[in-house]
């Protein structure tokens, strides 16, 4: 009938005639717009934020640019801060003996923890990630060295190496004891052993954590081309670690250039085990109170620590670039 409204129904016939279906209008979703911050949150973000700025700029950045400043001063601690510019410096380079014996000790401790105990955490990581047996228990034992300080350590190698009641001596048995730890040709090396001893765990865990991160098909893909587990670890595990690499370099650097624990509880860093840490320390807090003085040595230590990790981080992100 003309005037009377159809009515079109939203789904097919029942006779398999289409029908039309009213098109509905799309609404799109509005885009949240910016989250206004409540007073409450301004202030929890400060507090937040505020403070470790506050307790980096208090521990961190204010003693660092304090020791700069008073490295061209002399002061005893009491008296009047009195300016000598280079002086401090000058004296340390020419005049003053321990300080090369200890610049040797540091590189000496820079390579013996580089180049031995980070390739034998390496190697300890491989043999555990393989799934060697009982590898929980040697995972275990070999990481428990690094949660003790290397002043604990220090003690434990007294325990082993003095020269009237130590352990290592009672097992040789010798009539004329060896004195380890006192003899200055030869307790440098004892120290880096025991110091070598932590560093080899911290690193062993520090692998096993990248070596868990690499992609299986990696390896799956080098023993189908036919290359052997050598040729495989070398050519494609390792350089997937290099970022690990980057961890383990600049820890090992710090660990050396810092290390003052071990050797201050041995004998205090005399006789043979002298540190550039440890001269610091005696010059800053020791009877002598020549603050400007061992401030010119932590910054020779600081600048010798950032030279040797800002070099390593240029080459390792330049590698990084060229791949």
């Amino acid at each position: 009938m003309t005037g009377t409204p159809v009515h079109r129904r939203t789904t097919a016939a029942t006779d398999g005639e289409r029908t039309a279906v009213p098109k509905s209008p799309v609404r799109r979703a509005r885009r949240p717009g910016a989250r206004r911050y409540t007073r409450r949150d301004l202030v929890l973000l400060g507090v937040l934020l505020g403070i470790p700025i506050l307790l980096d700029l208090a521990l961190i950045w204010g003693p660092t640019l304090a020791s700069v400043g008073l490295s061209f001063t002399t002061w005893d601690g009491v008296g009047d801060i009195r300016w000598v510019g280079l002086k401090n410096y000058d004296d340390l380079f020419t005049s003053y003996p321990q300080f090369w014996p200890a610049v040797r000790h540091n590189l000496l401790w820079l390579a013996f923890l580089g180049l031995l105990a980070a390739p034998f955490g390496l190697l300890l990581a491989v043999l555990i990630d393989r799934g060697v047996r009982f590898s929980r228990f040697y995972q275990s034992t070999l990481y428990m060295p690094v949660v003790l300080s290397l002043a604990v350590v220090g003690f434990i190698a007294q325990l082993l190496l003095s020269r009237d009641q130590g352990a290592l001596n009672a097992v040789l048995g010798s009539k004329n004891p060896t004195d380890w730890l006192g003899d200055p040709g030869i307790n440098i090396w004892m120290v880096l052993l025991a110091a070598c001893w932590r560093h080899t765990g911290y690193v062993m865990i520090l692998y096993l954590a990248g070596l868990k991160s690499v992609d299986p098909s990696l390896k799956e893909a080098a023993a189908i081309d036919g290359a052997s587990e050598r040729q495989a670890f070398f050519r494609v595990v390792l350089p997937t670690l290099r970022p690990v690499n980057v961890i383990v370099g600049v820890i090992t650097v710090i660990e050396s250039l810092r290390a003052f624990d071990i050797v201050y509880a041995v004998n205090k860093g005399r006789n043979g085990l002298e540190l550039l840490s440890v001269l610091v320390t005696d010059n800053i807090i020791g009877e002598a109170g020549r603050i400007g003085f061992g401030s010119a040595i932590a910054v020779t230590l600081l600048l010798v620590s950032l030279g040797f990790i800002v070099t390593y981080l240029v080459q390792e992100l330049r590698g990084e670039q060229q791949r």
